[in-house]
């Protein structure tokens, strides 16, 4: 934890005197500059705090947070523009199934707690009782299944996959009769997962603790009294995009966009700590960085005499989960988008070198005006910027590419830190925060002196951050979807998934041989692949299965 007996502004007026004394920029800045650095090294410092306990989309993290960047957005002058003109725009975010106070399990008229059995998630929802043998498989009866036993069974085949052995087992035994299956001996090798994915199960299937199995089904001969319901309930959570505008009264608007949230705990599953401990992740870089720079962004712009555009700040929330937040803004706009002008991103703006001065910007190919507007800008000078043309990434800016807007997205670049718990506000570099605030401002200075951006579409990137497969398919995959598949975002032209007729609405079960339920099962299907493979590619539309030829 971090003291907590400094103000935040002394502590970052602190901390920003430091960084410039021993980065040599003391003499070089005005005063205004360095107020501004103490401004960024103050928001960086609260929405990073270990109080705040990583900014899960949700959680009371996120709540201080979005309170936090409200009460900036009213103290700089910019009015409400979320749902109802509060600063708010709720979505929901699926949690997944919770089985307990909605399925039960009595054993020889015993109730078994709920830590000591759980349904898969699959399950259809079933009342039954019977009177079963823990060894004979009747028809019209609940079956048991002995898992060590049948990893035993399978233990010198080198290619065994329990997952898919379960899944044939269940479909097996359900073909021949069984009305439920009660899986014991399962140690640690299958856990309650509430957003399992796939087609719903035959019959339900219920797990049972290593401690119910010694108690009740030690005795493979006898019969047992079974009554067991599976029920669930379906868990939500809400985020919230903070929305402030600042209306200048012209015809035109410019959407300028962070997000604030990040992993929490890592309960979602996408920390890159993998030694299971449950440690706070702070995300300062990812994103408190753009975050405080969206907030002093909007500072600066509310001064500017320039008043020939609006300006929309959009600090979103649910981006780790897969542009959650975004998404649901660009398809739920709170003000008209064909006012929109084009759309900034910043995220993770904060570990700029003061070497190499290397940053990325992404989307320079959505509007032929970007290249000269660039090349107008003085402070753009001061980097050494790579120029990336594409408009989709992992990032917020796809949703509003996909919305065939001008999008530009400004990236630092990937650190060690990344998605773990050392992503703290001490080596976040709000003196190059300043220096990217600069080129932004410069960027809108000379796009508002033109006419209306003109929209091009560019070739399209995964928007995942870690590729682990070697081809693509050429979609993008809706990443907020909670149904069975992976639900087609975007397909890009000419690549292996448009040729195979898939089209942007359709939802992809199966890749090859390879039954495709979430995009995690996607991204391992594709792994399976090289350039050059063929295959083919199943895929729902509406009522209708297609299925494709793909060539990689």
């Amino acid at each position: 934890m971090k003291p907590f007996f400094m103000h935040p502004f002394e502590k970052a007026a602190l901390t920003a005197a430091l960084l410039l004394t021993q980065m040599g920029y003391a003499q070089k800045l005005k005063k205004s500059d360095k107020q501004v650095i103490q401004q960024l090294q103050a928001h960086v410092n609260y929405l990073a705090d270990d109080k705040l306990e990583g900014r899960r989309a949700g959680s009371r993290g996120e709540e201080l947070a979005r309170n936090y960047i409200s009460k900036q957005f009213a103290e700089i002058g910019l009015t409400p523009k979320g749902a109802d003109n509060s600063w708010f725009q709720a979505f929901s975010i699926y949690d997944g199934l919770e089985y307990k106070g909605n399925s039960y399990l009595f054993i020889e008229g015993n109730e078994i707690k709920d830590k000591d059995f759980f349904p898969m998630a699959l399950s259809p929802e079933k009342i039954l009782e019977a009177m079963p043998s823990v060894a004979l498989k009747e028809s019209g009866q609940p079956w048991f299944m002995d898992l060590a036993a049948e990893k035993q069974a399978n233990s010198g085949n080198p290619h065994f996959d329990l997952d898919a052995h379960l899944q044939a087992k269940i479909k097996e035994y359900a073909s021949k009769g069984a009305t439920a299956l009660l899986i014991y001996n399962i140690g640690e090798d299958i856990k309650f997962n509430p957003k399992q994915k796939g087609d719903q199960l035959p019959i339900p299937v219920l797990c049972l603790s290593d401690a119910i199995a010694k108690k009740y089904l030690v005795d493979e001969t006898a019969m047992v009294e079974v009554k067991l319901k599976t029920g669930f309930k379906k868990n939500e959570r809400q985020g919230h995009n903070v929305v402030g505008y600042l209306d200048n009264g012209a015809a035109r608007t410019v959407i300028i966009g962070a997000h604030y949230d990040h992993l929490g705990f890592g309960e979602d599953g996408n920390s890159m700590l993998r030694n299971g401990e449950r440690l706070i992740h702070n995300g300062a870089d990812d994103n408190a960085s753009g975050t405080s720079t969206l907030i002093e962004l909007a500072r600066s712009l509310k001064k500017d005499k320039q008043k020939n555009t609006n300006y929309l700040f959009l600090a979103f929330s649910g981006e780790e989960l897969g542009l959650f937040g975004s998404k649901y803004f660009a398809e739920n706009p709170t003000i008209a988008l064909n006012t929109v002008n084009y759309m900034i991103n910043m995220d993770m703006v904060g570990r700029l070198n003061d070497s190499s001065k290397s940053i990325t910007v992404g989307g320079i190919g959505t509007s032929p005006s970007w290249g000269s507007i660039f090349n107008s800008v003085s402070d753009a000078r001061y980097f050494n910027i790579k120029y990336d043309s594409s408009g989709t990434g992992p990032s917020d800016h796809t949703s509003f590419y996909r919305k065939d807007l001008p999008v530009l997205f400004f990236f630092t670049g990937l650190h060690t830190d990344y998605h773990k718990p050392s992503d703290d506000a001490e080596k976040v570099n709000v003196t190059g925060q300043l220096q990217i605030l600069k080129l932004v401002q410069g960027v809108i200075k000379q796009a508002n002196e033109q006419e209306k951006l003109v929209f091009t579409k560019t070739r399209e990137q995964q928007t995942t951050t870690s590729a682990r497969f070697s081809v693509s398919m050429g979609i993008m995959p809706d990443y907020s979807f909670s149904g069975n598949g992976v639900k087609v975002d975007g397909v890009t032209d000419g690549r292996p998934a448009s040729k195979a007729g898939v089209k942007t609405g359709d939802i992809i079960v199966q890749l090859g041989t390879y039954p495709v339920s979430s995009v995690e099962q996607y991204m391992q299907a594709l792994g399976k692949f090289r350039k050059g493979d063929k295959t083919t590619v199943k895929y729902k539309r509406g009522e209708s299965e297609l299925e494709g030829n793909i060539e990689f």
